[in-house]
């Protein structure tokens, strides 16, 4: 059988060009062969790989982080179709934060999570685009994909995409937004998908920072029943941004849209280009992707994702995690926008040949039955989402959920953020019968893929609500104290680090590696420092206790406060502003902004919070707009001049019964000044 599975790979490579010329065929043959570990997928649950083949998980999970170069070597040999075999596993330096994972390895990601499926079974099913009207799902196969995936690659290419460029994707979650990723990626472009609810000022602050010269996006999107305009959107960011060469439009919509001279209608253009597309070989440590993420500065940061360690880490992940198995139909309902998109919803899906669901609605539309109604519709296996989600849905009658099938379920997830007890107890009782395990899983932008969550596990192995509890192979958490010590034993709580480097860690801040160093190895040298804390339980299971640094997060988008503060700051009235999150029990967590208004303001007040209001959403997002304004006559802060914020959380939280130490406070009388204005400010708001 594997000489008939590396023969028919070999044979389609070669018949349909895809690789540029016969050298380059001829590297790509040595590792065919690893394609058959990859085929026995579709009968049965592959080993992590064969050298690993019936050792337990506690097992593979000692070797993992006491033998990692052999680990990670076999695992990356058997499941990557390789165009050239790397020569070491990892040279990696965590002090200077120096990730290099298979150097001298050459790959191409697209083939990897389309060529090598549709060579064994090219009518499987690749995406489900579960759009926004129930019952007008749209069935995508592996060959299909693969087509429209190459005619985009050519239009790029054909209006000027190189290798190393970046191409910023503002798109709604779609089969042309997955597409758009996978072209990139296989010719060697960078993407840098922005989350299609982000306001111009936004998505032009990241264009810039990228340096981008190329977007694509579609005329409108359409989530909740309501058309939303994207092509408008980023024209108003482009005016800015002088890098921009072409914009690439799609359709959405039958709604048309202005087109000026750097417009390029999509649908139309790739209507007339080849769907062969040759895969460009890239180095294992070549830029795979840029996400931008919020951090305790005002500026997002690009975080790199590189191309072979990213793609196994997200492939092994997806498979053990979520205990996917060949055949299941994966139901990741997060954005694109989002690295639970890119991760669970296009590259870890995809390289295993899995059928992934794109969600392109709302849990509530047209009602909130409507998770559930699809699951039963498509038959979806896995379901990943959000706790914020599962809080608004537990809120409706229970009936919304048991009035469909949920048979097909075999294993639930949560992502975002820590899911509180009671979500998950709906979500694993209501949803889940009790008869599917529930992953609350711990990960990051930064961290590639899931790195703390209940599975794998020896089989029959407890699960503990709302805690992630077990590291995934290779992951060495370790607590630190406040003087840089590891906190040894159970019953503990520290600041959450990893004292080891994975595949799937991120590389680099784009252009600035010194605040990549500086943010996530300097605290603690020699670990990476998540900003989270963390609590490990007498049975040594890991509970995440929330960040520790001015990081809130929104329905589970991670949101700097600075990043607030910024957009606030910049209104004429408003000298000084600071900004919190404080709980939510829907959202887990929100922004309150105490605000400080000229003289000459005060008499104004309301006219200002609208116009600050607007202010963050055309800034930033809707969803970064705080929830509570608080005007103040001035903020509390120590003779340095730094704003405590510890004593505006307490008092937002209607905690003033300890506020600690006050007395390193300039003036220590601005603690009641505010604790009076919030009592006047709670009075109003209840008898509204």
């Amino acid at each position: 059988m594997a000489g008939r599975v590396s023969r028919s790979l070999l044979n389609y490579l070669s018949r349909e060009n895809i690789f540029r010329d016969k050298k380059c065929l001829r590297k790509s043959v040595i590792f065919i062969s690893r394609c058959h570990a990859r085929s026995l997928s579709c009968a049965v649950q592959p080993d992590v790989s064969s050298y690993l083949a019936g050792k337990t998980y506690s097992e593979i999970y000692e070797l993992s982080v006491k033998d990692p170069e052999t680990f990670w070597g076999s695992i990356a040999k058997e499941r990557l179709t390789w165009t050239k075999h790397f020569d070491q596993v990892k040279d990696c330096h965590l002090s200077s934060g120096k990730i290099n994972w298979f150097p001298g390895g050459q790959l191409n990601v697209s083939v990897n999570c389309l060529d090598v499926h549709v060579a064994e079974d090219p009518n499987r099913v690749a995406l489900i685009w579960e759009r926004d009207e129930p019952g007008s799902e749209v069935r995508i196969t592996y060959r299909e994909l693969l087509e429209m995936t190459c005619r985009l690659a050519n239009t790029l290419k054909g209006h000027g995409v190189q290798r190393g460029d970046r191409v910023a994707i503002y798109m709604p979650v779609s089969p042309m937004a997955v597409a758009a990723m996978l072209a990139c990626a296989r010719i060697g472009a960078v993407h840098t998908v922005v989350f299609a609810g982000f306001s111009s000022d936004a998505l032009a602050g990241r264009i810039q920072d990228a340096q981008c010269k190329f977007v694509i996006t579609c005329n409108q999107g359409v989530r909740g029943g309501r058309y939303f305009d994207l092509k408008s959107t980023v024209d108003t960011a482009v005016k800015s941004c002088p890098s921009i060469q072409h914009v690439f439009v799609a359709q959405r919509t039958n709604n048309s849209v202005p087109m000026g001279k750097q417009d390029i209608p999509l649908d139309e253009v790739m209507a007339r280009e080849s769907s062969v597309c040759a895969p460009e070989p890239m180095d294992s440590e070549e830029m795979l992707f840029m996400l931008y993420t919020s951090g305790s500065t005002g500026k997002p940061k690009g975080i790199v994702h590189t191309q072979a360690g990213y793609l196994l880490y997200a492939s092994l992940t997806h498979q053990y995690v979520f205990n996917y198995t060949p055949g299941d139909v994966f139901g990741c309902v997060a954005d694109i926008g989002w690295i639970t998109g890119h991760s669970y919803v296009v590259y870890g899906p995809l390289c295993n040949g899995a059928t992934s669901v794109l969600f392109e609605s709302t849990p509530v539309y047209p009602d909130p039955g409507r998770y559930w109604e699809t699951v039963q519709r498509l038959q979806i296996n896995q379901f990943y989402g959000a706790p914020t989600a599962i809080r608004l849905l537990l809120k409706y009658d229970e009936s919304w959920v048991k009035k469909y099938d949920r048979s097909s379920l075999k294993t639930l997830g949560s992502v975002g953020e820590p899911i509180n007890h009671e979500a998950w107890e709906w979500f694993y009782n209501v949803v889940g019968e009790g008869r599917c395990p529930l992953v609350d899983t711990w990960w990051q932008t930064e961290t590639g893929g899931v790195c703390i969550a209940p599975l794998p596990a020896e089989p029959g192995a407890e699960i503990r609500p709302s805690m992630a509890m077990r590291p995934f192979f290779g992951i060495q958490p370790a607590l630190m104290g406040d003087k840089g010590q590891i906190i040894t034993g159970n019953d503990v709580s520290g600041a959450l680090c990893i004292s080891q480097p994975w595949p799937g860690m991120a590389r680099t801040i784009f252009g600035d590696h010194k605040r990549f160093a500086e943010a996530y190895f300097k605290p603690f040298p020699g670990h990476y420092f998540t900003g989270d804390g963390a609590y490990r339980t007498e049975d040594g299971y890991y509970q995440i206790t929330g960040r520790m640094d001015d990081v809130i997060n929104i329905s589970g988008h991670r949101l700097g406060t600075a990043e607030i503060e910024d957009s606030l700051d910049e209104h004429p009235d408003v000298p000084e502003t600071a900004v919190i999150g404080i709980s939510h029990e829907i959202k887990g967590e929100v922004p309150f902004a105490f605000v400080v208004l000229k003289e000459t303001a005060t008499g104004n007040q309301q006219a200002v919070v609208d116009q600050l209001r607007h202010l963050v959403a055309s800034k930033i997002a809707k969803y970064a707009v705080p929830e509570h304004f608080l005007v103040v006559k001035r903020l509390p802060k120590t003779r340095s001049g730094k704003i405590m914020r510890r004593i505006l959380r307490k008092i937002a939280m209607n905690d003033t019964s300890n506020l600690g130490d006050v007395s390193t406070l300039d003036d220590p009388s601005v603690v009641q000044e505010i604790v009076e204005a919030h009592k006047h400010y709670r009075s109003h708001a209840n008898n509204k």
